[in-house]
């Protein structure tokens, strides 16, 4: 017998009881005539306990040998612990060991096994075998997989049906880049890993199954940062004769459960921001409504002329940082300057306007323009005694994007984006159709299955080409504390507006019956109304428990140059394999 108990389960009450545990040695204490050892499992520690005049020399001197991470099992008493610890449940007793076997022994690790380690990423990741014995990484993973089951049994109590849809599929052109995967058996062809199960949830709504969910591995070939990975998982789901409006209330039901769940958080209902608000007020289709700040225009009525900068400017916009006034010196307003002009995002320069405790006011532009219009800047962004204006310009798209990173960060310098204050919204109506100028052509916001509003539907297959830019979708997105969690929209269910979507796309008709051929078939057969949302579950997962990264949400991930540092991958592959699969790679004379 390898245990009678786990390492976290053994209380006062068992005092006076033979037990047998196994686990993996924390730590070691060697007091000469005493020896203390920290025995680790997934549930917990428990402190074992060597006595030279009561343990047997030949034990005594074997619990001596014993290193970090040593396998053991340990035979012994219960007995009641002198020294308490009450950091842990088993803090009150410890095993007066009898027997002590060495199931494995083990090298040194390269980092601490400890909640906070010494490793680095990299390290870490290449022996990720290692850090998942860490207690904040198991507590991790074990939250990922109650969120799944929860979410599982949410549904299926809702109606919904679990179906798995296929890995290997067809190559779109729309989106990120796909990864592909040559066919040995037919020759020069090629599948796709999918980055969605768009089109094979939409063919089940075809097929009448009404409501469907997955949680599901999705692949997509584009540049990493810490909330991406190019194999991450959605909660994908669907659903028939549906309105967004049933969309929204089913999905909100699921999350604010999840949460209560999970966390015990009661959340709100979720209140609804278009798109048009959400770039208007925050530069930002993710608003982070935590905290206030919200956007202030200054309008040619604001501005008198004399300020080159503002006069030939596009957009002035600016912030309110309440009560920052006499937080930031002018080498502080320096630096702050300095972190906005980084090549990430660009700014040419940072204006502010202090409204200081003694009435005063004071400006990096108060030459240019009066005290008198000072405040009624003031007044406009509702400033006190105490805040300072903090004021960008350039062109509208850009300064937008620029002032949404400097209002992240001052709301992170001012304490106020706290992981644990959840505030939920829904983003809706974004538009249809973004123009792009470089290749002149549009792409879909979302994809290209995204229905236009029924409002919308008319002017979508009669309009021209700028009312094709004003074309709104019945499309959201689910954002917390300024992450998009999920996104979804009513889909296109009749071919003739599919086709003419894809139109608009660029797609030759050929182009569009070659992808998506079967997709425009199944629409003529009775498909119905439908539309659904998927949650990124992992980006879920680390939102929830208030981290910023996925990948201590995903048991091996990979870097940020997509390796897996563990197994060395991507790697090369045998010539054989490439004559097999009918590939002639021709790497730079550098690579080669």
């Amino acid at each position: 017998m390898y245990r009678t108990h786990n390492c976290g389960e053994l209380r006062m009450e068992n005092v006076g009881e033979e037990v047998v545990l196994s686990g993996w040695v924390q730590k070691s204490r060697d007091l000469g005539y005493m020896m203390y050892t920290d025995l680790r499992d997934r549930y917990g520690i428990t402190q074992l306990i060597f006595n030279e005049q009561v343990t047997e020399k030949e034990l005594f001197e074997s619990a001596r040998t014993l290193g970090r991470e040593y396998v053991v099992r340990v035979k012994g008493k219960v007995i009641e612990r002198q020294s308490k610890n009450p950091n842990i449940p088993t803090g009150n007793i410890e095993i007066e060991v009898t027997d002590l076997d060495i199931l494995n022994a083990s090298k040194v690790p390269p980092f601490t096994i400890e909640d906070d380690t010494d490793g680095g990423d990299d390290l870490r990741m290449k022996y990720r075998y290692l850090d998942l014995r860490r207690k904040p990484v198991q507590e991790n993973l074990f939250f990922r997989s109650q969120l799944a089951v929860e979410t599982r049994s949410y549904l299926s109590k809702e109606g919904f049906i679990e179906v798995e849809t296929p890995v290997l599929i067809k190559s779109t052109p729309e989106g990120a880049r796909d990864f592909v995967v040559p066919s040995r058996m037919n020759k020069g062809q090629f599948y796709a890993l999918p980055q969605s199960p768009q089109t094979f949830k939409q063919i089940l709504m075809v097929g009448g199954f009404d409501k469907y969910f997955q949680i599901v591995k999705c692949f997509r070939d584009e540049d990493l940062r810490a909330d991406r990975q190019p194999e991450f998982t959605q909660i994908d789901c669907e659903m028939s004769f549906v309105t967004q409006e049933d969309i929204l209330n089913t999905f909100e039901g699921l999350t604010r459960y999840l949460f209560k769940t999970c966390l015990d958080v009661e959340l709100p209902q979720f209140p609804r921001m278009t798109y048009d608000d959400a770039m208007r007020l925050y530069g930002s289709d993710k608003p982070d409504v935590r905290f206030g700040m919200q956007f202030v225009e200054l309008g040619k009525e604001d501005l008198p002329e004399g300020f080159p900068v503002f006069d030939s400017a596009e957009l002035v916009v600016g912030i309110n940082a309440e009560g920052q006034a006499g937080e930031y010196s002018n080498k502080d307003i320096k630096k702050l300057t300095s972190w906005m002009q980084r090549p990430q995002i660009g700014a040419k320069g940072l204006v502010y306007v202090k409204f200081n405790e003694d009435g005063s006011i004071k400006s990096s532009i108060g030459k240019f323009y009066s005290d008198e219009v000072l405040a009624q800047w003031g007044e406009k962004f509702g400033a006190k005694k105490g805040d300072m204006l903090l004021i960008l310009s350039g062109e509208e798209e850009k300064t937008r994007k620029q002032l949404n990173e400097l209002r992240l960060e001052m709301g992170s310098r001012m304490g106020l984006r706290k992981p644990d204050d959840y505030k939920p919204l829904w983003v809706v109506d974004f538009p249809l159709l973004e123009w792009d100028e470089d290749t002149e052509r549009f792409h879909a916001m979302h994809h290209p299955f995204t229905s236009p509003k029924k409002e919308d539907v008319e002017r979508m297959l009669n309009g021209d080409h700028e009312t094709m830019k004003a074309l709104r979708a019945d499309a959201y997105d689910m954002v917390i504390n300024g992450v998009e969690i999920g996104g979804g929209s009513i889909r296109i269910h009749d071919r003739d507006l599919q086709s003419k979507n894809f139109d608009l796309l660029g797609f030759t008709k050929e182009e569009a019956e070659a992808q998506f051929g079967f997709l425009l078939g199944a629409f003529e057969y009775g498909a119905p109304p439908h539309g659904g949302l998927a949650f990124g579950f992992d980006r879920l997962c680390a939102v929830m428990m208030g981290q910023n990264s996925i990948r201590d949400f995903i048991a091996f991930p990979k870097n940020n140059q997509g390796r897996d540092m563990m197994i060395d991958a991507p790697s090369p592959i045998h010539d054989e394999q490439f004559d097999e699969l009918c590939i002639q790679l021709n790497l730079p004379e550098e690579e080669a």
